[in-house]
């Protein structure tokens, strides 16, 4: 199994560098060239993942190495189907460069099984719920961000007046906030309720909630600024350039709330 980690990491580099190219070049060979070299990297992270689950005889969801992974797979698997469903040019490539990010970051952490201190605290098939509910939220967020940061950019390029077919490419502003505003639409709820479902794991393990821990504080924020997205969007009827900064700001705190906090946590002492 050891081999099959560092291929799908090779192998995804060189589909971030064909849509690359296809971003600067519009190279429709090399575009579908990546699209299934993307495919085969799906295909191999899937393989990797059911050969951890059988050898560890669980889910592979609770060492941070292991939820960095399903999140990367989670985002190679929505950028498929963006690429199939809706054929929008560059969402591909803004999605999978936090993809590519993640699993990249995952050869930094360890790999190893849960400390035999750990296990029986964590083997709960609600602790698993409760996680894989938060790293389905931030796949969503995810796609959501990538449309946001396209919106941006091809604002600027409006504001700007730098015309031509790479503008063409990005696709409506009108599509691009409706996207973002779907991947909000349903990360929030996902996320609401994978930190409910943590709250009721830690009453019933720990008979207590820990509401001031620095992850729970973090995770408590970015569902408040995402709830503030939603208010706006759908109360308020705001649209734009400005919502698209309010989502970008929300998923910034939410890279922070899932790389920074951990480490001063007192709670979340493995995942």
């Amino acid at each position: 199994m050891n081999w099959i980690y560092p291929i799908t990491i090779v192998l995804y580099s060189i589909s971030l560098i064909g849509y690359f190219v296809d971003f600067l070049q519009h190279n429709r060979k090399v575009n579908i060239m990546a699209f299934w070299l993307l495919s085969i990297v799906w295909v191999l992270q899937t393989v990797f993942f059911v050969i951890r689950a059988i050898e560890l005889d669980r889910v592979p969801l609770l060492t941070p190495f292991e939820g960095l992974f399903f999140y990367a797979w989670l985002v190679v698997t929505l950028s498929l189907a963006i690429n199939w469903f809706f054929r929008v040019d560059f969402l591909v490539l803004f999605t999978n460069v936090i993809g590519f990010s993640m699993m990249a970051f995952s050869l930094f952490t360890p790999d190893g099984d849960v400390p035999e201190s750990l296990s029986a605290l964590l083997a709960s098939e609600l602790l698993i719920i409760h996680i894989s509910f938060i790293l389905l939220s931030y796949a969503a967020f995810t796609f959501s961000f990538a449309c946001q940061i396209m919106y941006a950019i091809q604002h600027q390029m409006l504001k700007r007046k730098v015309w031509g077919k790479r503008l063409l490419r990005f696709g409506a502003l009108s599509k691009l906030d409706s996207f973002s505003f779907i991947a909000v639409m349903i990360a929030w709820p996902f996320l609401l309720i994978g930190l409910i479902l943590g709250f009721i794991w830690a009453h019933s393990q720990l008979t207590y909630v820990p509401f001031f821990d620095s992850k729970v504080v973090s995770s408590l924020i970015v569902l408040g600024i995402y709830a503030v997205f939603i208010y706006q969007r759908v109360v308020k009827l705001v649209r734009g350039y400005n919502m698209a900064l309010l989502g970008i700001a929300g998923f910034l705190v939410l890279l922070i709330n899932y790389f920074l906090s951990g480490q001063y946590s007192s709670f979340h002492i493995w995942y």
